[in-house]
């Protein structure tokens, strides 16, 4: 199964260990195209539909004969149709389509600081981090034998609702952000800079919420397969939850150096987990 064989890895001759070779290949190559092209968003590119073939790889490896493999595989590909819808229809594939983010931390950091972080997270780094928190599906194969259970039906549920939600936030993003654009074409006053209602009124970003939430839940799956709580691929989504922690912060300043009154926002509303005050800054009396 591992044809591709760049280096020896414990998971050799498996189905997630060709999955490893494939993410060295995609790293690669999403670091020749940056350097290539200038433009740093290829990893974002790929992914939302990394995890989707990562798992059609294991699920097929078994035939697809493993109801449990079959439904994380299902899933992921969900999770993928909606990430690549959202990400298409903002322009992320289009030329000079590059994440702001990347704009931002180039000017920050300098050409040559910048070419390192290049290097060494924006495309190896963040590719290993995707092969990484996909890989309960993994841990799902080595019980192929083990059948579903209460768990990965909780798993199931709680997925679908963190899908559902990352949806609905998405479109309340896009449509405020068209028709913010509307109105600034038209010459017309912006009445909200930034978007407050719906479910960001519950959390600044609740895209993030719902989004660290699947991959969360995703990793029931391999507790309900084993029977183990932990595993290697805990890292996975422990360190996809710090990677979104530094995102959201970097998007924030942004946002503060652009929308000073954004400040209010974050005194009332938490970062990331609803009806909670974390991350809800204290305004000076």
């Amino acid at each position: 199964m591992s044809y591709l064989n760049f280096v020896d890895h414990p998971l050799m001759g498996m189905p997630y260990g060709a999955a490893l070779d494939l993410a060295i290949v995609l790293a690669i190559t999403c670091w020749l195209l940056s350097v290539i092209t200038r433009e740093y968003s290829w990893v974002d590119r790929v992914w939302s539909v990394a995890p989707a073939v990562f798992c059609l790889q294991v699920a097929s490896s078994a035939g697809f004969e493993s109801p449990r493999l079959n439904l994380m595989t299902l899933l992921i590909c969900l999770w993928a149709v909606r990430l690549t819808f959202n990400y298409a229809r903002k322009g992320g594939y289009q030329p000079g389509g590059e994440d702001y983010r990347w704009v931002h931390l180039r000017e920050k950091m300098g050409p040559v600081k910048f070419q390192v972080l290049n290097f060494s997270f924006v495309a190896p780094g963040q590719l290993f981090i995707i092969w990484l928190f996909t890989s309960p599906i993994h841990h799902a194969w080595t019980a192929l034998e083990s059948p579903l259970n209460w768990l990965d039906a909780l798993a199931a549920a709680l997925f679908a609702m963190f899908w559902i939600g990352e949806a609905v936030a998405d479109q309340q993003m896009w449509r405020f952000q068209q028709e913010k654009k509307a109105r600034q074409a038209q010459g017309l006053p912006i009445d909200a800079p930034f978007i407050t209602t719906g479910l960001f009124q519950f959390s600044r970003h609740p895209n993030f919420f719902c989004e660290l939430g699947m991959w969360w839940v995703f990793y029931l799956f391999a507790i309900a397969a084993t029977g183990e709580i932990l595993n290697w691929s805990t890292f996975g989504f422990i360190v996809l939850t710090g990677i979104f922690l530094g995102s959201s912060r970097m998007t924030e300043s942004i946002s503060l150096s652009r929308y000073p009154s954004y400040t209010d926002y974050q005194a009332t509303t938490p970062r990331l987990i609803p009806f909670t005050r974390l991350g809800c800054i204290k305004l000076d009396t």
